[in-house]
């Protein structure tokens, strides 16, 4: 079957078409500036021995529905398009931020599917809105798919309460659900499946480490999440291209009370005028690098902060998983930058953990060993791919259901 994956932002699309149960993609691509006259649409049509075919187009859009009969238009295009009617989806797969403590699965959708995802704006108010249009445009361009949402917040619905409760008043949980729910689930499922298939151990004890413009740890047993770094929102843990991370809700407290911040300035703050970009003015670790490599007092700092951070949660979630096979390093910069990696593991021989260096220079597709030979834990470079895994996700769901 032909399984198209969705995932709706704001302004955005993003998406990949698969054959099923082929894993490769038949084709991918992003449209941006929705609601922009300059909107531009990059696909990407694969084939078995040639590099992509890219198109590119610039042209308006004034709303989520005009892009995705754009993207329509070039899946079933007389000379590069892979369908021949767009009948010939038969399911949509969409990526939801939030899924509460309602949906620990994935679903296909409903109407009361739909309503409770729009109750739960309030808790995502900048994905999932974005998530349900996305839904919503797909049931009238393809009328004839089953419509199927995986949510980020699903893998982390396995975290005991000790994991997920905070230390507040029982009411803010029972009445207002305040508690951890978790994101980047559908990454850390997948390249905890990978990880634990490398290494031939389906009980394997692994920390899955999610490093790109959002950060996120996880740790996984068994296939089974037992806590995350992301809470309640996507601000905690580990520090980011632009958020905070874990920050005393003090500073929060005196910059109300006594520098007069409103809500809506410390929202912006945390979330983006700080991480990397509010230590050094830059956000992206690769120009982050070029000032480390350049002297950059402000950058070095910035890479200390990150790796120690990092090596932090990789000491307490050793500790919850009671044990440590492998330490994963996924996204964008867990997977291409060589320095976050090697400050990361500085230190942590204590555990078993020992890099090889020269390996973790290397670059080479596919999943890459970069401990030493004979480390008791392993250390592993597992790229992501959150489309493959919700494919993945929406085949095992109908498969089951028939």
């Amino acid at each position: 079957m032909n399984i198209f994956v969705v995932n709706s932002g704001s302004s955005s699309i993003k998406y990949q078409l698969f054959g099923w149960p082929a894993r490769q993609p038949l084709c991918s691509g992003l449209v941006e500036r929705i609601g922009y006259p300059n909107a531009t649409i990059t696909h990407n049509v694969f084939t078995a021995a040639d590099a992509p075919r890219e198109t590119r187009r610039t042209l308006a859009l004034p709303d989520h529905e005009a892009g995705l009969r754009e993207v329509v238009a070039l899946l079933t295009d007389a000379e590069q398009g892979v369908l021949r009617d767009p009948a010939e989806v038969e399911v949509v797969g969409h990526r939801v931020v939030h899924g509460g403590e309602t949906f620990a699965a994935t679903t296909e959708t409903s109407p009361d599917v739909k309503a409770e995802i729009r109750r739960l704006f309030a808790l995502a108010p900048l994905h999932n809105p974005a998530n349900l249009l996305g839904i919503e445009v797909a049931e009238r361009i393809f009328p004839q798919a089953r419509q199927v949402a995986v949510f980020d917040t699903a893998f982390h619905q396995t975290l005991p309460e000790h994991a997920f409760r905070y230390a507040l008043p029982e009411r803010l949980y029972t009445e207002e659900r305040i508690r951890v729910y978790g994101f980047h689930g559908t990454s850390h499922q997948y390249v905890a499946q990978q990880a634990a298939t490398y290494l031939g151990r389906p009980d394997a004890r692994l920390i899955t480490l999610h490093l790109g413009n959002g950060c996120s740890a996880a740790a996984v047993r068994a296939g089974r999440c037992l806590d995350t770094s992301m809470g309640f929102g996507p601000l905690a843990g580990l520090v980011m291209g632009t958020r905070t991370g874990d920050l005393d809700p003090s500073v929060v407290l005196h910059l109300m009370g006594q520098l007069g911040y409103s809500a809506e300035q410390i929202s912006h703050l945390l979330n983006k005028e700080s991480g990397m970009l509010g230590l050094t003015g830059l956000s992206d670790m690769r120009d982050i690098t070029k000032a480390l490599e350049q002297g950059d007092a402000r950058a070095r700092l910035a890479y200390d902060l990150y790796a120690y951070r990092i090596r932090k949660y990789v000491g307490a979630y050793a500790a919850v998983l009671e044990g440590l096979d492998a330490v994963v390093f996924t996204a964008g910069v867990g997977e291409n930058d060589a320095l976050v990696r090697q400050k990361a593991c500085q230190g942590l021989e204590f555990l078993g953990l020992e890099l090889d260096e020269a390996e973790n220079q290397q670059r080479r597709p596919g999943i890459r060993e970069i401990s030493r030979a004979g480390s008791r834990v392993k250390v592993l470079v597992v790229p992501t791919n959150e489309e493959l895994e919700i494919a993945r996700q929406c085949a095992a769901l109908l498969v089951k259901v028939r």
